[in-house]
């Protein structure tokens, strides 16, 4: 059923998604310090984290624990207290709410239950990242966090490889070499630029490729939460790289290697396999099989 939310009640139930400094406190607005100020409580990932940030402004407000571990069964018991009439601020630990965190289920469940939905805009780490990447920022494709296990996260890369847009991602210092590795090997090798501790002191910025940025973290100590932004699918490294080497260049590789050449500088498997084939006068039918006989 269409629902239409144009406007509410002062003194009714409503969610506000409230964006906090991703890392400066001098990133909130005035209207976000207000309206935690007026709200009856707040939902936040971590409640120690979200009270200094009450401290630095000067007033206090009750808090509840809103996070992926409880997130069923807070989440209904926020919601019946919006329908009842009290105003619920959702925050993150920092940015905006429901980007990457079980924020965007409250969203929803307040939406069935007719609750208004007010955001109140406030920093983001991939869109600060993106406009000051050097990396084309349209068009552009937000992924978020990707899986903890490699062959989960190869995956996950796989369904965007052919995307011809900017690609966002979040990474932990943890991971962020491991992510990198399985970038290259399913995106190829394409642009890059990682930003770390947006807005802090130590804010740093690495622009390359995605093989220089792995070769730097061999050497450096990878540090702070990572934003990381990729180049979309482009056919022109490919016919850049190819004019350059020597006719059959690929005569000292496998087919299977052949293949693999291709998987690594962005194209799909499909096109590999097809580009393989035409180069070596070969039924496509037999790359293929040859292909995934070695991937099994």
């Amino acid at each position: 059923m269409m629902q239409r939310q144009k406007s509410f009640e002062e003194d009714g139930g409503a969610l506000y998604i409230v964006g906090t400094p991703i890392g400066n406190l001098g990133d909130a607005s005035e209207r976000v310090r207000e309206t935690l100020a007026m709200v009856d409580f707040v939902a936040c990932e971590d409640t120690r984290h979200t009270k200094k940030l009450f401290s630095h402004w000067g007033f206090s407000k009750p808090t509840v624990s809103y996070h992926e571990h409880n997130r069923h069964r807070r989440g209904l018991e926020l919601v019946n207290r919006m329908v009842q009439g009290e105003r619920i601020a959702l925050v993150s630990d920092a940015g905006m709410p429901g980007l990457s965190d079980p924020g965007s289920d409250l969203v929803k469940e307040a939406v069935d239950q007719g609750v208004p939905v007010i955001p109140i805009p406030g920093p983001n780490a991939a869109f600060t990242a993106v406009v000051a990447s050097g990396i084309p920022p349209q068009p552009c494709l937000f992924i978020g966090f990707l899986p903890r296990q490699s062959k989960e996260r190869k995956k996950e890369l796989t369904k965007w490889e052919e995307v011809p847009a900017t690609l966002l991602f979040y990474e932990s210092p943890h991971r962020i070499k491991e992510t990198l590795a399985d970038m290259v090997k399913v995106l190829g090798d394409r642009d890059a630029t990682i930003a770390r501790e947006l807005t802090k002191k130590h804010e740093e910025w690495l622009r390359g490729t995605l093989t220089e940025c792995v070769q730097w973290f061999e050497e450096e100590t990878p540090r702070g939460e990572m934003t990381v932004i990729v180049a979309g699918k482009t056919m022109q490294l490919d016919t850049d790289e190819k004019a350059a080497e020597p006719e059959e260049w690929w005569r000292a590789l496998t087919p299977i290697e052949h293949v693999e050449w291709y998987i690594r500088r962005g194209k799909s498997k499909k096109e590999a396999i097809q580009e393989t084939a035409l180069s070596r006068s070969l039924p496509k039918r037999e790359v293929y099989n040859a292909y995934h006989r070695d991937q099994e």
